[in-house]
């Protein structure tokens, strides 16, 4: 709608420009010609808009020249027969201008039309297309030709057709003739060139067709050409490949066709695709009687099994080589063929068929079979080589040059427990004796052919009795040759190693493990010796304090702690280890009461204060209010809390925090311990309550402790029928013990309450009897200074004489004496008139459950352990004395 108006609107415009001109030329022309100037408006609206805008110039020009310019003036109308007569005239006209415009108008559109839609179709095909004028110049060329060429539209307008499209021969590479100019020049149409290179103007090259036809005018001349060309690069390669191909098919046909040994192919459904003459000979069946039919109609029934196997390998991409095996004629005649089989696979690499190449080795079969009977009887024949073949301790098995089993010796026949007959005739990496390994039995067919070859080999290998054990034996396969060289036969000889094999394994094992724990024993002396020197430095220290303190009691009092605490130390590390040795050997005894949980945490915790707060440590302590009670032995339990605390306190830096939980959960109480210390590497997480382990020593802040504590905790914790578990983030990251144990069954005030242990307070003769001199003042000094009398002696016989002169209420006797040990000197001082009123108390460094037994089938009447505190001795006279 929008374009009609306008060219209204132009018609409304000429009009006025047409009368504007008449009106500034009236002065000269005056009344002649007055509608002259429309004539030039009609026609030019009539191109630019049509009839109908021009109509209205004609009419409206018509009116206003009338007012205008015709007489008389000033007025519209047709009182004058001229008036009518020059109407007449003007509209015919403005007819006859309007007509003849339109008329060009249209055909003028029309043409652009059609030179519009020929430019869009040439850019538009596939092909590419250049023209030129009549001298072979460029005149345009479309999008598929700049691509082509290489040579864009702007560059190569007016250029020479050569330069922008220049082209070789594909095999001479000679300059080629375009087919453009020999259409111009002989003014008809050239058909497509064949084997045309065309060099763009990057120089890259591809093939392509070209053809080339005239332009003509509307008289038939020639104005210039059309060259039309495409890219068959692709399409040539192809029909190379296609062509190489053929060549490739008819030279293989050839020689399937010409071939001796029959070549079949087949799907993987077994169905017969193709069949050479030479299958014709060896099967008796045409190619049109076997083409399109199953394999089985060459295989026995009973080797129809065979054909499964060979297709499972096919489709795993397995080739099948040289399968000696029994197929059938058309006749029903049995013949042995060897088989190659290989996989057909199509161009995506999946397996689509197989090709198989069959020769027929009866005759060579049958030549072998009598070779290897005449072996068979010639080792029957010789007593001696047959007495030595069975009655040696090896196996052994004769072998014919191809693998086949000619005979085997009693002692293989027995070890295997196979019969003869299951074994004879077959190849020897078939034998039942081979595990379903296609690997080994692959190994033991290349074993064969090393041998055959001249090569001796000797491999352990995995073979299977009859009774289905797996045992191994160490084989060796050589050849057996004839003054010429030639191979007579292969023998196979081997040992069953199977015990040998697991001693083997076994010693390695046993050696990483003596090797492991001669490593730990070795870090364990270094850490024993590191944590023994550790408290002994301060114990010395303070001995040559108490030298030159000179009474100063300040001075005495920090010594004594200091040795008191350190001493202490120094107990806790061999009571651990003894500890941990009774548990090792199931020789602790737990003895359980209902206790607090919650109560011995707090103990423990509070005992604790002096090291945590010489370490600046925060210790959190966050406890439910109820009583947590489990059916648990108290003193073992500290221990276990006591460790892990001392844990955190020893691998959390200096001013760290130590979070320790008791809180029911489910059945179970559970305490946890958690540090923000060095942390648990993750691969040390599951070592870390193994004996002597400790942390990467690399990532401690202080090294303390045997590596002992962690595993006496974890034993004690399983004795209690609860679990440790060992939590960390990471090296740096803190680390968490979870202890559970689980709840009490019972109420608490079931169990009897326990007696206490009376404690003497009366003094006695005491004889003192150590070899350790040091040990021996040391004790008397202190019983000395608590009012008992003492008496000493250092070894066996001067003991008993002590014992006869000073008749002392107590002894107390080393066990480890020279001369005389103490359980010789305790029976012979039973034996005396006095002797059976005589307390007896072995004090000695041996602990074990044994000691302890020793002693008192001897007559002691207590067994005290070194170091004894004073207290604990004085315990127990109580206890003998009641």
């Amino acid at each position: 709608m929008r374009q009609p108006l306008k060219h209204y609107g132009i018609a409304i415009a000429v009009t006025a420009a047409a009368i504007l001109l008449r009106w500034l030329v009236d002065p000269v022309m005056g009344d002649s010609l007055p509608l002259v100037t429309l004539f030039g408006a009609v026609a030019l609206v009539v191109w630019i808009g049509g009839y109908r805008p021009a109509a209205l110039v004609a009419i409206l020009g018509y009116f206003a020249s009338a007012y205008l310019f015709i007489l008389p003036r000033g007025e519209v109308g047709l009182t004058t027969f001229a008036n009518v007569v020059g109407l007449i005239a003007y509209a015919f006209t403005c007819l006859l201008i309007i007509l003849i415009g339109e008329s060009m108008r249209r055909a003028g559109a029309a043409a652009g039309e059609r030179g519009e839609l020929l430019q869009v179709t040439l850019h538009s095909i596939g092909d590419a297309v250049i023209t030129t004028d009549i001298e072979g110049r460029v005149t345009s060329l479309n999008r598929v030709a700049e691509t082509l060429t290489g040579w864009p539209k702007a560059a190569a307008i007016g250029k020479p057709l050569e330069t922008v499209f220049r082209i070789i021969n594909e095999q001479g590479r000679e300059p080629a003739e375009s087919p453009a100019m020999r259409a111009l020049r002989e003014g008809a149409i050239v058909g497509l060139a064949n084997h045309t290179i065309l060099v763009a103007r990057d120089s890259s090259e591809r093939t392509i067709d070209d053809s080339a036809a005239p332009i003509r005018d509307e008289q038939g001349k020639v104005s210039g050409c059309v060259l039309v060309f495409r890219d068959v690069s692709d399409k040539r390669q192809l029909e190379k490949q296609a062509a190489s191909r053929l060549v490739d098919a008819r030279t293989l046909a050839s020689i399937v066709e010409s071939s001796d040994d029959a070549i079949v192919s087949k799907s993987l459904e077994g169905i017969i695709q193709s069949w050479n003459a030479a299958a014709e000979r060896v099967f008796g069946y045409t190619a049109d009687q076997a083409v399109g039919k199953h394999i089985s109609l060459v295989i026995p029934p009973e080797r129809i099994a065979e054909e499964d196997h060979i297709i499972a390998s096919l489709r795993a991409g397995r080739r099948v080589d040289h399968f000696v095996t029994e197929r059938v004629r058309s006749d029903g005649r049995r013949i042995h063929v060897s088989l190659t089989i290989s996989p057909v696979k199509d161009e995506a690499g999946k397996v689509i068929g197989a090709s198989k190449i069959v020769r027929d080795v009866t005759q060579q079969r049958a030549a072998e079979d009598r070779e290897r009977k005449l072996l068979a009887d010639a080792v029957a024949s010789n007593a001696k080589f047959r007495a030595l073949f069975d009655q040696g301790a090896l196996f052994a098995v004769i072998l014919d040059v191809d693998g086949t089993i000619v005979e085997p010796n009693r002692r293989s026949l027995e070890g295997c427990g196979y019969a003869r007959e299951q074994v004879v005739g077959r190849p020897f990496w078939e034998g039942p004796w081979w595990t379903s390994s296609a690997a080994l039995i692959d190994e033991a067919r290349t074993a064969v052919a090393e041998a055959a070859a001249g090569k001796s080999v000797r491999a352990e290998m995995p073979y299977v009795v009859a009774d289905g054990r797996e045992r191994t034996i160490d084989m060796t396969i050589l050849s057996v040759r004839d003054e010429t060289g030639r191979t007579l036969f292969l023998a196979a000889m081997g040992s069953d190693v199977t015990e040998r094999r697991q001693l083997e394994d076994e010693l390695r094992n046993l050696a990483a493990d003596l090797s492991e724990v001669d490593r730990r024993k070795n870090e364990f002396l270094a850490t024993l010796s590191h944590e023994l020197r550790n408290p002994l430095a301060p114990l010395r220290n303070m001995v040559e304090v108490l030298q030159r303190a000179e009474g100063d009691p300040g001075t005495v009092r920090r010594a004594l702690d200091t040795m008191e605490r350190q001493l202490g130390q120094l107990v806790r590390l061999v009571d651990d280890l003894l500890d941990l040795n009774r548990i090792t050997h199931d020789r602790i005894e737990l003895r359980k009461a209902h206790v607090d949980v919650a109560s011995i945490v707090r103990d423990v915790v509070h005992a604790a204060r002096p090291l945590t707060e010489e370490m600046g440590h925060d210790v959190q302590l966050a406890v439910e209010a109820e009583p947590l009670y489990v059916h648990g032995d108290a003193v073992r339990l500290t221990q276990v809390f006591g460790n892990l605390l001392n844990n955190g306190n020893k691998y959390t830096p200096r001013g760290g925090t130590i979070r320790v939980t008791v809180r029911h959960r489910a059945d179970a109480a559970e305490i946890a311990f958690a540090d923000n210390g060095i942390g648990i590497a993750a691969d040390h997480l599951d070592r870390i309550f193994e004996m002597f382990v400790q942390v990467d020593r690399a990532t401690e802040v202080s090294q303390t402790g045997l590596g002992v504590g962690l595993t006496l905790a974890n034993r004690l914790v399983q004795l209690h029928g609860g679990s440790i578990e060992a939590k960390s983030a990471g090296v740096g990251r803190g680390s968490e013990f979870v202890v559970r144990l689980p709840i009490a069954a019972e109420r608490p005030g079931t169990e009897t309450p326990a007696v206490p242990t009376p404690q003497t307070t009366r003094t006695y003769r005491v004889l003192i009897v150590d070899d350790n001199l040091d040990a021996g003042s040391s004790l008397a000094l202190l019983l000395e200074i608590a009012g008992h009398q003492t008496s000493r002696a250092h070894d066996g016989p001067s003991a008993l004489d002590a014992a006869e002169t000073e008749r002392p209420e107590v002894i107390l006797l080393d066990i480890g004496l020279p001369t005389l040990n103490g359980y010789e000197v305790c029976r012979r001082i039973r034996k005396r008139p006095w002797g059976s009123s005589v307390l007896v108390i072995a004090l000695t460094g041996w602990g074990q459950e044994e000691d302890r037994r020793r002693s008192h089938e001897a007559g002691f009447d207590g067994h005290l352990v070194k170091p004894v505190e004073y207290a604990e001795l004085m315990t127990l006279l109580g206890r003998l004395q009641t």
